[in-house]
């Protein structure tokens, strides 16, 4: 595919890493220098363009700028029918990045982690899901979504990852001062929470690991008696 990026950030540049070597032909724009040098650098099939570009090489366009900068950098440029655009921009509804590249179609949305670089994250889209697994399907999974309603109940849910990290990072912390090394202790930690969950439902592994009297039953008891799970529902209720 040619496929272009407007709006080279951190993640849209962990977006073309993810793909890169899967035969496409790859233009990112100016914006921000720093990813795109180094993409280009890096990736023989990789170029820099200006944003209109970006779109005169493309078929498939994702779309990664900030909300607040997308309808004037959007409005600025001139789309052509038979292309499509898959957008990465919260608060930017697919039906509103459809209006801003007509005659192109904006045909699906999708918001990718971090980790789509190396593959094995979970995608959460709505829209064209037929062409979101095509590109990225092959190493990540993909989440369908119904609307946008759905999309925004995942968007407010996903962002338990950052106070799960911050409570890894905690822990790494405090195991740190009690044993010789500090970065063995996080990656225990880190690979102890992804192996698990990915592999057993919530429910069940809280099961199992409620021996009572046990280390996590008393951690969990400990922390839900401190408000802990009042205190994400109504963070979540208040995003959504």
């Amino acid at each position: 595919m040619r496929i272009g990026v407007i709006g080279c950030g951190t993640i849209a540049s962990a977006v073309v890493e993810g793909i890169v070597h899967d035969g496409h032909q790859i233009t990112v724009s100016e914006r921000s220098a720093h990813h795109s040098s180094s993409l280009a650098k890096a990736y023989e099939n990789v170029r820099i363009a200006d944003n209109q570009g970006v779109v005169d090489a493309s078929d498939v366009l994702f779309l990664g700028l900030m909300a607040e900068v997308a309808t004037d950098v959007l409005g600025s440029l001139t789309f052509r029918e038979g292309q499509v655009a898959i957008t990465f921009m919260a608060g930017v509804s697919l039906a509103d990045a459809d209006v801003l590249v007509r005659p192109a179609r904006a045909i699906a949305i999708m918001m990718p982690f971090p980790g789509i670089a190396q593959g094995g994250t979970p995608i959460m889209m709505y829209g064209d899901a037929e062409i979101v697994t095509d590109i990225f399907g092959a190493r990540n999974s993909i989440y369908p979504l119904q609307d946008a309603d759905e999309m925004t109940a995942y968007l407010s849910a996903q962002a338990v990852l950052s106070p799960v990290a911050r409570m890894v990072s905690d822990a790494a912390d405090w195991l740190g001062d009690r044993v010789s090394d500090k970065n063995q202790g996080e990656a225990f930690l880190r690979e102890l929470v992804a192996s698990n969950l990915s592999t057993i439902a919530c429910e069940p592994l809280i099961e199992a690991l409620n021996a009572p009297g046990g280390y996590n039953q008393r951690l969990r008891l400990h922390m839900e008696a401190q408000g802990m799970t009042a205190a994400l529902k109504n963070g979540l209720s208040k995003m959504a």
